[in-house]
């Protein structure tokens, strides 16, 4: 039997949606071990006053196995 476990993070980059993904995941990674999935739940976007992009943000749901 195996138990599962999801949190709730954040993460941002000026890059883009998937930079945001991976740096999330590659920090959130330092300190929770057995990661096997994430959810993307929220995007947002940070603009500049001409409406350009300058920063994504999303906020993922990650699944990970107990030991």
């Amino acid at each position: 039997m195996s138990v599962a476990k999801v949190i709730e993070l954040s993460s941002s980059s000026p890059k883009g949606l998937e930079d945001a993904v991976q740096k999330g995941l590659s920090k959130v990674s330092q300190t929770v071990k057995n990661i096997k999935s994430a959810w993307v739940n929220e995007i947002k976007v940070m603009t500049d006053d001409d409406g350009r992009v300058t920063e994504w943000r999303v906020n993922m749901r990650i699944n990970f196995i107990v030991e």
